[in-house]
């Protein structure tokens, strides 16, 4: 992988000049009786240039809404205006209640146009060609269709017990092999583990990829757009040599596993999956364009494949994280277990309602370490208001994630791992906000592939916890050795290695993974 770079050298004065220019054309244009909103002091010409931050952009926004004292705070470089809104009140009344108008996406050269992202539907501008995507998306994977995978999401999480049973070492590393070999199940019919693991390795590298690129200000291309045009072997171009790499794997993510599936159909070899449901579909049909319906399949495909692996890798490593940094939960988890499915049993989602601890558990995993600490930016075409103040027309508008799952009212001693918080006279308190509501983003560019991915965390979290004791490894001298609870930055945020000890719970829970081999 590259390291993480943005443009330098002389190329920055360049780019600065021109940014310069555009602020003074934008703030020429731009006045208006309204005030932007607040936030830190700007410069003259460039403004916030200098004080945004290298990593970890969602606390420094949220520190400077609570400098402000507001839950929605602009900041200005040159040729871009940055809104963040940082409470879920004004996330609603912008992203959900005005969708028509906060629904879009920035242009993102870097992502878009440079690595080749235009089959990305969150980076998708809003118009038909989303909405086409988006529907197909939305009709496999909506609340209902989403139970038809329930047996593969439980023999997925068997597979992975299994696995670290037999290197517990390497927990993580497991945890990626399972949600990418899950996602490739249900999207492409695709057995990685009995084909090639490729896939699985392409989806980390692609979607790491995108997490950094997605980041505003990560790139300075995105600010000054013509950069793309500079040649690959200019000093300080090395974004351009990035950007390449990473689409050729992307490109490798649409194009392999779907002519993988493709030719598993015609030899009649295909498992059912998206893929193949959607293709049967569109051969039956007559009243579409087969050609443009199957590329729709294939890109969307694409999608489910390269979000669905990466995310749930994140919150598994933040799950492990939460019980060494509260073991007294894992306690009352397995308490739970025992007491509902008995002592090395294995659970199922028709368990859950009778255990709302360890649902709790999955919710606090998705509030406690943001797997997308701020939500993919949104773009206003048009200058708007909002409690007086001026939203700038062509503003990349940013909910901040991270700040509403640590709202202290909301969700008192937010830095704490503590699924309690989540329950009332032991039942789940429907007046705490599910952090599922948050932390897919917002409006209607809200994540189609939310349910899937909350009930595989469920299950495997809950397996886990019924056979497993997930404990702090210990140094040569027997004492204790603490996580550093450090994530790799970006949109998506995966925890960094770590270590850890994982053993079975008894020797019954032992043979009770064993035994899932025949599933």
């Amino acid at each position: 992988m590259f390291p993480l770079a943005t443009t330098s050298g002389p190329m920055v004065w360049v780019a600065l000049s021109v940014g310069v220019f555009l602020y003074a054309v934008r703030w020429k244009r731009d006045r208006s009786r309204f005030p932007l909103p607040p936030g830190p002091k700007k410069l003259p010409l460039v403004q916030n240039l200098f004080d945004m931050p290298a990593d970890r952009h969602w606390e420094t926004y949220s520190n400077w809404s609570k400098e402000c004292d507001s839950d929605i705070i602009h900041v200005g470089v040159p040729g871009m205006s940055i809104v963040v809104l940082s409470s879920m009140e004004a996330a609603r009344d912008l992203f959900d209640k005005r969708s028509s108008t906060y629904s879009d996406r920035p242009r993102l050269p870097m992502l878009v146009e440079l690595m080749g992202f235009t089959w990305a539907i969150g980076m998708m501008r809003y118009g038909d060609n989303w909405r086409s995507h988006r529907k197909i998306f939305h009709e496999a994977f909506n609340i209902g269709a989403a139970k038809q995978f329930q047996p593969r999401e439980r023999a997925a999480a068997h597979n992975l017990l299994r696995r670290v049973l037999r290197d517990p070492d390497n927990t993580l590393h497991h945890f990626r092999h399972m949600t990418g070999a899950l996602i490739m199940l249900v999207t492409y019919g695709i057995d990685v583990d009995a084909t090639d693991n490729r896939y699985v390795q392409l989806a980390e590298e692609v979607m790491y990829g995108l997490s950094v690129a997605s980041l505003p200000g990560r790139f300075l291309v995105d600010t000054i757009p013509a950069l793309k045009y500079v040649p690959n072997w200019v000093p300080g171009a090395q974004f351009k040599r990035q950007a390449q790499h990473w689409r050729e794997s992307a490109d490798e993510l649409v194009e392999t596993p779907f002519a993988q599936a493709k030719r598993d159909i015609e030899s009649g070899t295909a498992m059912s999956s998206f893929v193949s449901v959607s293709l049967a579909a569109t051969a039956e049909s007559n009243k579409i364009d087969r050609k443009a319906a199957e590329t729709i399949i294939q890109t969307t495909a694409a999608n489910m494949y390269a979000a669905g692996a990466e995310t749930t890798v994140s919150a598994l490593g933040t799950f492990v994280l939460g019980m060494l940094a509260n073991p007294a939960v894992q306690q009352k988890a397995q308490t739970e277990l025992d007491s509902i499915i008995g002592a090395g049993n294995l659970p199922d989602f028709k368990d859950q309602e009778m255990l709302p601890y360890v649902s709790a558990i999955a919710k606090e995993v998705l509030r406690w370490q943001n797997v997308t600490p701020i939500a993919i930016p949104h773009y206003v075409p048009v200058e708007d208001e909002y409690r007086g103040y001026r939203i700038p027309a062509g503003s990349v508008v940013i909910g901040n994630v991270w700040a509403i799952l640590h709202d202290e009212e909301m969700y008192p001693d937010p830095q704490t791992f503590n699924p309690e918080r989540f329950l009332l006279n032991g039942k789940l308190n429907p007046d705490v906000r599910d952090p599922a509501t948050v932390a897919f983003g917002f409006g209607r560019r809200i994540c189609p592939g939310k349910h899937l991915a909350t009930s595989s965390l469920w299950i495997t979290i809950a397996s886990m916890l019924a056979t497993l004791d997930i404990k702090k490894a210990r140094d040569e001298n027997g004492k204790e050795v603490e996580p550093t609870y450090e994530y790799l930055p970006g949109v998506i945020c995966t925890p960094l290695p770590f270590k850890y000890s994982i053993t079975p719970r008894s020797r019954q829970a032992g043979e009770t993974i064993q035994a899932t081999s025949s599933d």
